[in-house]
């Protein structure tokens, strides 16, 4: 995997490699401004003194906001090109998760985690559209994975800052709570200097450019590209609201699941995140990478249902080690699945409206599902385990992942063109 991974960056150019740089930063520190509140979910609400289930509203307003962001920053990708969108994007998420730090009241958290939420939904559909129209289609899957991956990086980075940054800080004291949560915001706020790279160093889409320069092509509007394209919209969005559910379902609670049903520490817990991470990122670029002989369906179908035999130990898992090795293997297969996410939508998604067909698709399918973390949590208040409401999750996604996958197209390997 190494050595493919090395041969595949080298047979970049160095605009290609720019712009698919600037889309992996992009997207892993969206993932790592969201899931600083993730880890932060117990400290917030014994700062604000509510229950955990009043915090998981901030998690489903963010996933709920998404696809007003997708539609927003898509139109403007569209329209300006895939890189000035993108700097806005990330600008824009990067003051909202500062803001976040200064939130008086969990009423103000709320507030800023939708307004964030609508920055985040629209970092993927942009970021995939510039780095996939710039990026050769030989290895295409491979991309895909690492791409998506980006996501498991950014939890990753948050499991390590949360780790190793909440606990030292403890002497200091910011209205009654540990520096912990509110610090850990402002620095979720350092992304913002990725814009400053994506100015220097990335050009515009290649597609986009073309697409400009034929003056006399008429204009597609959004409408009408999905109503030409209306099965696939609805096909993506239906598969989009299992992989959100699927994800999500599996990690936004599984730190609360440590430390409420085991009694983790924080260190612990993000140290286990860490490790589960970790497989998240091989999983991606694994079966990223497989989809290009397999094919973007069976390939998702595959991982996905390599997700059932991992239920006992993920969920039911009794000692420290049995739980590491359960959730890393459970992210092996579920971001192994998405790892085929980015390559398959784009290949979908017809060229005049690429920045916003496939995102906007994306954000409803989360949409649908934003409600899964705050359904969890009183599921789990209810009856007074996490493990089993996840272990059902599991279950249920995988499943429903399977059967839908099944009704899609395969589209493997097609030009992409600003057609």
């Amino acid at each position: 995997m190494r050595t493919r991974f090395f041969s595949n960056f080298r047979s970049l150019t160095s605009h290609q490699r720019h712009a698919f740089i600037a889309c992996f930063l992009g997207w892993s520190l969206d993932a790592f401004d969201y899931f600083l509140l993730v880890f932060c979910v117990s400290a917030i609400a014994a700062d604000f003194h509510a229950r955990t289930s009043a915090v998981a509203e901030a998690l489903f307003l963010t996933l709920a906001f998404r696809p007003v962001g997708a539609f927003l920053f898509g139109a403007i990708a569209d329209k300006f090109g895939r890189r000035p969108a993108l700097m806005i994007n990330i600008g824009c998420y990067s003051v909202f998760e500062l803001a976040c730090a200064f939130a008086p009241s969990l009423h103000a958290l709320l507030i800023l985690r939708a307004l964030f939420g609508i920055a985040m939904g629209g970092e993927w559909g942009v970021g995939a559209a510039l780095a996939f129209e710039t990026l050769p289609k030989e290895g295409r899957g491979f991309f895909s994975g690492l791409l998506q991956e980006g996501y498991a990086v950014g939890y990753l980075v948050a499991a390590a800052v949360y780790a190793t940054l909440y606990k030292p800080f403890t002497h200091l004291v910011w209205h009654g709570n540990v520096v912990g949560w509110r610090g850990l915001f402002i620095v979720g706020a350092l992304p913002a200097v990725l814009v400053f790279y994506i100015g220097f160093k990335v050009e515009e889409s290649p597609v986009w450019r073309a697409g400009q320069s034929q003056a006399a092509k008429p204009a597609v509007s959004m409408a009408s590209g999905i109503k030409q394209y209306a099965l696939t919209f609805l096909f993506i969005i239906l598969l989009m609201t299992g992989f959100n559910a699927f994800s999500h379902g599996t990690q936004d609670l599984y730190p609360t699941f440590l430390q409420k049903d085991h009694g983790f520490s924080a260190a612990l817990t993000g140290g286990i995140a860490v490790v589960y991470s970790i497989g998240a990122l091989l999983g991606g670029i694994f079966f990223g990478g497989i989809s290009e002989r397999f094919g973007r369906k069976r390939t998702i179908i595959g991982a996905v249902l390599l997700s059932l035999p991992v239920i006992p130990l993920f969920a039911f898992g009794h000692s420290l080690y049995a739980l590491a090795g359960g959730a890393f293997l459970m992210q092996f297969m579920v971001q192994g699945a998405w790892g085929v996410v980015p390559a398959y939508l784009t290949e979908l998604s017809p060229g005049p409206v690429r920045a916003t067909f496939p995102g906007l698709a994306y954000q409803l399918g989360n949409l649908l599902a934003s409600r899964n973390a705050v359904v969890q949590a009183k599921a789990a208040e209810h009856y007074g385990s996490y493990g089993v409401v996840l272990a059902v999750t599991v279950l249920i996604g995988a499943i429903y992942l399977a059967i839908v996958t099944c009704f899609g197209r395969e589209v493997r390997g097609v030009e992409l063109s600003s057609e």
